[in-house]
Parts: C-alpha cells; structure tokens; sequence
C-alpha cells in the first residue's frame, strides 16, 4: 500500500483500517516516554503514551514529527528499561499523537516487550 493510501485509509477514523495493519496486540498504558536525540529531548516535554505493543507505541506529544522520522526512545514500562529506534509511521496534530514503529528490536527486548504487554493486559 502507497503511503497516500494508507493516509487515506487511516484518516477516514475506520478501526479496522488500523487492526488489519498491525502484528502486534495492543494495549492500553501510560508511562512516560523520553526522546535520546537531543534536539527531540530538548523541544519534546512531557510526553506519555497512549498504547504498546511489541512492534510499537503511540505517543501524546506537541513536538510536530514527519511521517518516517527516525526516533530513539528511552522508556521505563512496568520496571522493565526499554531503549529502542524507531520510524514515525502515522501522525495525527489535531490529536497530538504520533504511532512510532520499533525497528532494530533485538531478539530479547521483542520478548521483553511482549511479556510487558502481557501483564499489562491481566
């Protein structure tokens, strides 16, 4: 799918468009997320996410990102530390959000990050 098409399939507000796209189970969680690249980290305050997933998160923040900017995210989620790159894969101003795609996950983080998404669903 072009990234035109998937913009007009996941701006048309569908759930589905976005279940049918991911991997990964996501769930619901609020931790606080910070940027490693200085320019981010200087320009992004107080940023949370929304959701996890072992593939990737969605961020609240008002710093304006480019689809496909690559990030590196340092993250503390239910005790475990979490530093981890990854590329913007949507953005949505009017609600401050961005959805960040992990790349370069590790075998262990991949497990990490799915047994967090675990207990966060108990």
């Amino acid at each position: 799918m072009t990234s035109k098409a998937a913009e007009a399939e996941m701006s048309s507000g569908d759930p589905a468009a976005y279940a049918n796209r991911r991997a990964d189970e996501r769930v619901t969680a609020k931790f606080a997320v910070r940027f490693t690249q200085a320019e981010d980290a200087a320009r992004a305050l107080r940023v949370f996410s929304i959701n996890v997933s072992a593939g990737g998160l969605c961020l609240r923040t008002r710093k304006a990102y480019d689809v496909g900017a690559q990030v590196r995210l340092s993250m503390d989620i239910e005790g475990e530390q979490f530093d981890l790159t990854g590329v913007v894969a949507w953005v949505r101003d009017e609600q401050e959000a961005i959805g960040v795609r992990f790349t370069d996950v590790s075998d262990d983080d991949r497990v990490r990050l799915h047994n967090v998404v675990e207990r966060i669903k108990r």
